[in-house]
């Protein structure tokens, strides 16, 4: 059987829908974000990134850099085995205490990234307790979807972000199951904040878990970076909160949060915790340190929120479709995967944008759209010459001027 020729097959197709993927091959600069220099033939040598899940330039913080290069130099380059065998370092330990004093739990447990962190811990929690339902929003994200599959449970999807409709899904299940309830304070695409304290009260009324996926949250929202729940006093009424590493702290890896037996717990049965290698010790010391900075800082905060309202004011005034919402993600909608690339594209190579085409399956088709994250590293001349580019490709490329 000639297994290249059916791999080219379903790329061959995924090219003729729009929807196949190209990555951008950069060179961060340190010290220099937004910038960085890009290695695509087609594209000039120095780039803007518009599209970085480092929202707050933490990654290349000097704080947080001293104490990864420090960490090396005690510790070396890799932890040296999985948590169990040979692979804990204090540097891990004294992080994990980090995160649950910053979400005002008892414990807390490093995972190598949110995607497993998610898959794991839903997984381990829809499978070892007895006769589980869990209760997933209908948006969540893919990490989250997965775990609950792999777990083998049985699953209830409730409408997004819909309190109602949750009640009534709940209310129809026996009242001995163990219910878990799982959603995301912030949803990564359209940009939009769940209605938490109805969801947890929800919940509590029919005595169900809470679990809740706070990526896009940690460190941006919340007097300390505690997310969306310290910043609506929640945090102590929700069963597990689950963060990354890799996103506002500009690190990477995942991790969660909860009572000293529920982290025992996943402890001791997750096989994506149990079997995996460790995050080196320098990755988790410079995540302490990022975490300690964003815990007594605000002025990150500050400076993102005043360049995400500046730019959504530019897009307004020059009429440039954007979906309107409550959090830090600006979606600018394309709604056709072609034209969505071809804009991305013309961005990058006639103006040193860079901004990813999100298609199909992230989002549903006919939703297409690019999606910009502004940091507080991104000036104002980068914003005006941002709008100006899409100024002039909106009518290139003729597209439409509605959200809808």
């Amino acid at each position: 059987m000639d297994f290249d020729a059916l791999f080219q097959t379903q790329l061959s197709k995924l090219k003729e829908e729009g929807n196949y993927r190209i990555f951008a091959e950069l060179e961060r600069r340190a010290g220099a974000f937004p910038k960085a220099r890009c290695h695509d033939e087609e594209a000039p040598d120095d780039v803007t990134v518009w599209c970085s899940n480092d929202y707050l330039g933490m990654g290349q913080n000097p704080k947080v850099t001293a104490a990864m290069k420090e960490a090396i130099d005690l510790s070396g380059a890799g932890a040296g085995g999985t948590r169990n065998i040979s692979g804990t370092n204090h540097a891990h330990k004294k992080l994990e205490a980090e995160l649950a004093d910053l979400h005002g739990k008892e414990s807390a447990l490093l995972f190598t990234s949110g995607y497993v962190s998610n898959w794991a811990s839903l997984s381990t929690l829809g499978a070892r307790l007895p006769d589980a339902v869990i209760l997933s929003d209908e948006l969540n994200h893919a990490s989250m979807i997965e775990g609950i599959r792999h777990s083998k449970a049985n699953k209830v999807i409730w409408k997004h972000n819909d309190p109602e409709d949750l009640d009534r899904k709940l209310a129809a299940l026996p009242a001995n199951t163990a219910k878990i309830v799982a959603f995301e304070s912030v949803y990564s695409m359209d940009g939009d904040i769940c209605p938490m304290a109805e969801i947890v009260e929800v919940a509590e009324k029919h005595g169900a878990m809470t679990y809740l996926d706070e990526v896009h949250a940690v460190g941006l929202y919340g007097p300390r970076g505690g997310g969306i729940s310290e910043r609506e006093g929640l945090a102590d009424r929700i069963t597990l909160i689950e963060g990354t590493l890799g996103k506002a702290y500009g690190v990477v890896g995942g991790y969660v949060t909860g009572s000293a037996a529920l982290c025992d717990f996943i402890r001791s049965f997750a096989s994506g915790f149990i079997f995996t290698t460790a995050l080196p010790p320098a990755v988790a010391a410079a995540a302490q340190v990022s975490i300690q900075h964003l815990k007594q800082s605000n002025a990150e905060r500050m400076a993102q929120r005043e360049r995400v309202a500046y730019l959504r004011k530019r897009l307004d005034q020059e009429g440039i479709p954007h979906l309107e919402n409550p959090s830090h993600i600006i979606p600018v909608m394309i709604k056709d995967p072609v034209k969505c690339r071809m804009i991305s594209d013309y961005l990058m190579q006639q103006y040193g944008i860079y901004v990813q085409p999100i298609n199909y399956p992230t989002v549903p088709k006919g939703t297409e759209r690019l999606r910009f994250t502004p940091s507080p590293l991104h000036s104002a001349e980068d914003i005006d010459h941002l709008v100006a580019a899409l100024k002039a490709l909106w009518k290139q490329c003729a597209i439409s001027h509605a959200v809808a």
